[in-house]
């Protein structure tokens, strides 16, 4: 799956992929609930598995707005700033 899609971020909806997305949930699950192992964990970690998508989201759009800040000097995105639609919707 990450070869071909370039993440580990398998959803559960995804018609093609519904059981590995179920599989990618139990982990989550069993890591908030420490119950995975330190071996996968590290097996899982070593190939960029995401524990938090949500936490991800959120971190992933604050780098962009760090860099837009960097070359903008404001926060101020605009909605209707085509390349940066997402953020500004953010």
């Amino acid at each position: 799956f990450k070869a071909q899609h370039g993440h580990c971020n398998v959803s559960r909806n995804d018609e093609g992929n519904k059981s590995l997305g179920e599989w990618v949930r139990t982990q989550r699950k069993s890591y908030k609930k420490n119950t995975l192992n330190s071996d996968r964990i590290q097996q899982l970690n070593s190939i960029g598995f995401i524990w938090d998508p949500l936490e991800h989201a959120w971190n992933e759009k604050f780098y962009q707005l760090c860099a837009f800040k960097a070359q903008n000097g404001h926060c101020n995105v605009s909605e209707n700033d085509g390349p940066n639609k997402s953020l500004g919707l953010w």
